[in-house]
């Protein structure tokens, strides 16, 4: 059960971010008020929220969850796939919980925690354009000791592996259909997003309740359907620099 969240106010220069989304710039003030949403949905699961100012010049800095991986026991600051990001982790290093060791990905390797999802004892890890093999090695070289069961994953559309993955509490997972296919999956209880609605693979699960983007009607009803408590937020801006709802946020 996650306790704390740590978070980052969108910057002036967020229309500066990232994207291979094609759909136009960010509205500066309605990402703030999307972010505002966001914390405060987090706030009412009853996780303690701990908001840092933007980082200008940095303008994918709201996307916390690239720069480090929190574990029980262990924070693993990342070395982001995208130079532009790398001057982002200092700064996370220093807000990390003091109650576990920190250890940091080293040259050559990448590691976005985009890519990352742990649920309990098992650890997928994506390799796509943002983590390569010897990030995603040192990985698990780190979370070796804590018994964690690492599995490396080919993330062959989307940004990120959590583009496309998402934990929905016990052994439940909802994903696109083309990472349903692989062996790395099974014996979980799968759940797979219509093609059209792709997008709403990235949602995050909290003790109870499931945070879901707006506008995909589908998948809600399916979500719905398994019994599932839902809230819907509006994503849209973050949408445009290929974000979504765990990327705001860092939980432990």
């Amino acid at each position: 059960m996650h306790r704390f969240a740590l978070t980052r106010e969108p910057g002036s220069d967020l229309f500066r971010g990232l994207t291979t989304a094609g759909l136009g710039a960010p509205d500066l003030l309605m990402a703030r008020a999307q972010h505002a949403s966001y914390v405060a949905a987090l706030r009412e699961q009853g996780l303690e929220v701990t908001v840092l100012p933007a980082l200008e010049g940095c303008p994918d800095a709201c996307f916390v969850e690239d720069t480090a991986v929190i574990v029980p026991g262990l924070s693993v600051v990342t070395r982001p796939g995208a130079p532009s990001r790398r001057g982002e982790t200092a700064t996370i290093a220093a807000a990390l919980p003091v109650d576990r060791p920190q250890v940091t990905i080293a040259a050559p390797g990448t590691l976005d925690g985009g890519d990352v999802l742990v649920v309990d004892r098992t650890c997928w890890i994506g390799l796509s354009g943002r983590t390569n093999a010897e990030g995603a090695g040192q990985l698990v070289e780190a979370l070796a000791p804590l018994g964690l069961d690492c599995r490396l994953v080919p993330v062959g559309e989307g940004l990120h592996l959590k583009s496309s993955l998402s934990h929905l509490g016990g052994r439940r997972l909802l994903m696109t259909e083309q990472l349903a296919a692989l062996d790395v999956f099974a014996g979980w209880d799968i759940m797979v997003v219509p093609a059209a609605e792709a997008y709403a693979c990235n949602a995050l699960w909290l003790d109870g309740r499931l945070l879901v983007p707006t506008g995909y009607p589908r998948t809600v009803a399916l979500l719905a359907a398994k019994g599932l408590a839902l809230l819907e937020l509006d994503m849209s801006e973050y949408r445009k620099l290929d974000g979504g709802l765990t990327c705001l946020s860092l939980r432990f």
